[in-house]
């Protein structure tokens, strides 16, 4: 999968960012066809950490899935998109109300983009103070922009009360964001709003209702393996092994 775009202060591999800086900045990788996987970092136990979130290029514009968790690269994601593929940003989706995923909506909404979350994100959203949507989804909704239709789809919780995954029949591609942990993961990473009793059904849930993903996008680390869904099963097993009256 061919690297197409850094913007950063200086020019770093990965290891090296983690290594001598906590803002590597933004990445910028193609997916497949029309379909981008847009990676910026923020601080977790005072560590950097990827957080990897999407974008499709349509006819009508570019549909953003969740916003940079670092407000540096709020503009900076605009401009490289406009760049690459002439095109504005014209809808933004979240997927859960965490930082990583809302950050810019507040941004995007004022620069006239559509922004979006569920109805239980936006009460979330709203009991912690953290930035909110203009447009609520009030159950699972199927959007259609441009030549492009996706599925939104709540299936349970698991990393957060209100996580949902974005589906792409035609395209099988998962975009699972936090909910869905690479098979780079030791653990199963922030649980301060997690249900890891519901988790597993919640991705059992998924798995039977998307066969047979050709990508799926884990919120965090890497992103290249088909596997994750199965990796964040064996998580789930291995944290509830170790924590057996886990809630």
């Amino acid at each position: 999968m061919k690297i197409l775009v850094i913007l950063s202060v200086f020019v770093f591999s990965i290891s090296c960012a983690f290594s001598q800086t906590p803002n590597p900045g933004l990445i910028i990788s193609h997916l497949t066809g029309d379909f981008y996987v847009y990676t910026t970092f923020g601080l977790y136990k005072g560590s950097p950490v990827p957080s990897n979130s999407m974008y499709l290029v349509t006819s009508d514009g570019v549909v953003l899935f969740d916003t940079p968790w670092d407000s540096t690269q709020f503009k900076p994601l605009l401009d490289s998109i406009k760049i690459r593929h002439n095109k504005k940003v014209i809808i933004c989706i979240s997927t859960h109300f965490h930082e990583d995923r809302t950050a810019g909506l507040e941004y995007y909404r004022s620069m006239g983009i559509r922004t979006y979350t569920s109805k239980r994100t936006d009460e979330l959203s709203k009991e912690r103070n953290a930035k909110r949507a203009e447009f609520l989804i009030y159950k699972d909704s199927l959007f259609t922009v441009g030549q492009y239709s996706f599925q939104t789809y709540y299936g349970g919780q698991g990393h957060s009360p209100d996580n949902i995954v974005i589906w792409f029949e035609k395209e099988k591609i998962l975009y699972g964001g936090c909910l869905v942990k690479s098979t780079e993961a030791e653990d199963l990473g922030n649980l301060s709003d997690a249900n890891v009793k519901n988790w597993a059904v919640t991705i059992k849930n998924i798995q039977d209702k998307f066969k047979d993903p050709k990508y799926i996008i884990p919120g965090h680390l890497d992103w290249s393996s088909k596997e994750s869904l199965m990796h964040t099963l064996d998580l789930i097993q291995q944290y509830q092994a170790k924590n057996p009256t886990t809630k």
